[in-house]
């Protein structure tokens, strides 16, 4: 069911790779509701990827984008507005890339210049995408920027690796950034601590399907999906949110405050 939330408004999506994929289902969403999207991602994920097919899908160009690379972002700020005729209103940030977890390293035992890429590409990206955002004045005033985390920024999740530390980092730069945007120009930036999902990223990530059924037990209302989360970032998009800023989100079913259920409870005594 479509409210036209976004009618009028423009914004870059940027990590679609699959229609498993969070931004993939946002994207659609969006468009759902109204907005013109530009889609982004590295080089070499479009190559994996189908992204032109969402790209068709949603009536938006695909333009590819290095996030650590400042020309790259520049490059797509400049061809977005052009294709906008203007400012741009909204941004969705779901990158993420541990290359340590790709190379079975142990989190004790981690290669910290493969550390040092996990950081930048999962997290700095963001700085580096607001950062020619302001430098260029693209975002248009109360525009909003989101970006998706995991609990595992805040509690020890093993085998979630150098990510947790990346997600960590992440949050930090929203609320930082965040403050200096809401000044300038009143633009909001947030994160959303989703549930696990089954996307490519997710799926690689060891021990992953007990992660995912531990947390449909732990959680009141279940896992959210990924098309539960594209309409909670769009709700973010929206001027119905125009007021929130700086925030971590939890979108989880409960997960996050929940200590314990009688499903946990009952299946320990067995």
């Amino acid at each position: 069911m479509s409210f036209n939330l976004l009618k009028g408004k423009k914004g870059i999506i940027f990590g679609a790779l699959d229609e498993r994929s969070i931004a993939w289902r946002t994207a659609l969403r969006c468009h759902d509701e109204g907005a013109q999207l530009v889609l982004s991602n590295a080089p070499v994920a479009l190559r994996m990827g189908e992204i032109n097919k969402l790209g068709e899908t949603v009536k938006a160009p695909v333009i590819g984008a290095d996030v650590v690379n400042m020309e790259d972002l520049k490059k797509l700020f400049e061809e977005s507005m052009k294709h906008f005729g203007g400012g741009i209103d909204f941004i969705l940030h779901s990158i993420g890339m541990s290359l340590n977890m790709r190379k079975g390293k142990h989190y004790t035992e981690i290669d910290y210049s493969f550390n040092q890429k996990t950081l930048d590409i999962s997290a700095m990206s963001l700085h580096r995408i607001l950062r020619t955002a302001w430098d260029m004045d693209a975002l248009n005033e109360w525009g909003s920027v989101v970006g998706l985390s995991y609990i595992a920024s805040q509690r020890v999740f093993p085998d979630y690796n150098e990510m947790a530390d990346a997600k960590a980092l992440l949050e930090s730069v929203t609320r930082s950034f965040g403050y200096y945007y809401g000044l300038k120009k009143k633009v909001r930036v947030n994160t959303i601590s989703q549930s696990p999902v089954r996307t490519m990223a997710g799926s690689g990530v060891k021990g992953f399907d007990a992660f995912f059924s531990y947390a449909e037990k732990m959680s009141p209302l279940g896992n959210a999906t990924a098309d539960e989360c594209a309409a909670y970032c769009a709700s973010l998009f929206s001027d119905l949110t125009r007021m929130v800023t700086m925030q971590n989100l939890f979108h989880d079913g409960g997960f996050s405050f929940t200590g314990i259920t009688e499903t946990i409870i009952n299946q320990m005594e067995k």
